[in-house]
């Protein structure tokens, strides 16, 4: 629900000093902002927390006082006012959380993994980071509820796509998993391949759909009767030629979940071009998922895979953050997802320990949060085993019960700090 709202008598100037006027979604306020601070009619300039006012439509009428400058929203240029506005209730993310990566190490955007360059994130099986630690630390103390797991499917299989899963390889895995549901957070299985196996693409040139049903097909079988695992289908997809057939390699995917008798968790779609949550609809991506279902006919549980970054190319390798994500992919996507009926969670979104990532992100996650009737929630990459020294880093500093965050986890990731509430009433 929204905090609160800007009173008219206070934004609306006088004749003489009127500014052009904000857009739907657009800024309009907050500390040291020195644009527009009134709306076009139809839209309220709202306060989601102390460092972004937005231009929210639905959330009063237009007046016949307010000047209009842009184009209002409508049926015929886009999701009218109902589906723009958050459902009552919003204001609190249901999963937030933080990637445990180590699994996932030697694998490259090709799909090119060797098992042996894994680096499990337990100290008994591989000299490094305490990945246990670490979690506990992150409930305990920051409130997060759910960790994704990323993992090669080279691990998972010793090397040999198609085939059967290594159960050497599965118990080191699956000690994750377990470390993982015993602090009681939901645990997110990622196959962590860019939909591709030594650079050819799933069911496009590279493994089948039938290979690829496979893999999940056995770890929905480990994992059944676990409510807390959520299954990530794949990792950041990009440069898919035909977005249509890579639907079809997730259904295969879904379907032989399900028919592996994990009929009821959440299974995760992820779209082309990285998943960005910017291009979802425009790529194509938003389309071809949604005819994606359960072998019931449902889309119960499945939840839109998407990621975003704040940096200046949003690939979440620079430490300054330049914006908060919202007017050009948050705001569209909200409203596709509401008039659709549907819900997506953002699995990995982060920035470095620097000021303006700290401004930034406390502005997406206060958005997101004030939309989490469709937005469940956000998981930082990333702690594990990473260096401290990685640029977006969230590994907390310490062992045994002593942690110290990184800043920009105690600053606005972990739950303790009140970024949400921002958007909350």
């Amino acid at each position: 629900m929204l905090k609160t709202l800007v009173p008219l008598s206070l934004v609306v100037l006088g004749a003489s000093s009127v500014k052009a006027q904000a857009a739907v979604w657009a800024q309009c306020g907050g500390q040291g902002w020195t644009g527009a601070t009134t709306c076009v009619a139809g839209s309220v300039c709202t306060a989601l927390n102390d460092f972004y006012s937005q231009c929210i439509p639905g959330t009063a009428p237009p007046t016949s006082t307010s000047p209009t400058t842009g184009t209002p929203t409508s049926s015929a240029t886009g999701p009218s006012a109902s589906c723009a506005s958050p459902a009552p209730g919003s204001g609190t993310l249901k999963l937030v959380g933080v990637n445990i990566a180590g699994f996932d190490f030697g694998m490259d955007t090709t799909g090119t993994q060797m098992a042996s360059a894994a680096y499990p994130p337990l100290t008994q099986y591989f000299v490094g980071k305490d990945g246990k630690g670490q979690m506990t630390h992150f409930v305990n103390d920051d409130g997060y509820n759910v960790f994704r797991l990323p993992v090669g499917w080279q691990f998972l299989t010793n090397n040999v796509v198609g085939g059967t899963i290594n159960e050497t390889n599965l118990v080191e895995y699956d000690a994750l998993v377990q470390t993982c549901l015993a602090t009681g957070a939901s645990c997110i299985i990622d196959i962590h391949n860019y939909a591709r196996w030594n650079g050819g693409i799933i069911g496009q040139g590279g493994p089948t759909n039938a290979q690829f049903a496979a893999l999940w097909s056995a770890i929905a079988a480990q994992y059944k009767s676990t409510p807390k695992v959520i299954f990530g289908v794949m990792n950041e997809p990009h440069d898919i030629p035909d977005i249509k057939l890579w639907a079809g390699s997730v259904q295969a995917a879904v379907t032989a979940i399900r028919n592996a008798g994990a009929t009821t968790q959440m299974i995760l779609l992820p779209g082309n071009d990285w998943t960005s949550a910017q291009t979802f609809i425009s790529d194509g991506s938003a389309d071809a998922l949604k005819t994606v279902v359960n072998p019931d006919g449902s889309v119960t549980n499945l939840i839109f895979d998407v990621h975003k970054y704040l940096d200046s190319d949003n690939s979440g390798t620079h430490a300054e953050c330049v914006t908060n994500n919202i007017e050009e992919a948050w705001a569209p996507l909200a409203q596709w997802l509401r008039c659709n009926g549907r819900q997506a969670f953002n699995t990995e979104t982060g920035g470095g320990n620097t000021a303006s990532c700290i401004t930034y992100m406390c502005q997406q996650i206060a958005y997101q949060a004030q939309n989490s009737d469709v937005i469940l929630g956000y998981v930082g990459w990333a702690a594990g085993n990473f260096d401290v020294s990685y640029v977006l880093s969230e590994l907390p500093a310490g062992s045994g019960s002593s942690w110290t965050d990184t800043t920009l986890v105690s600053s606005c990731m972990a739950p303790k700090a009140g970024a949400q509430k921002g958007a909350t009433s």
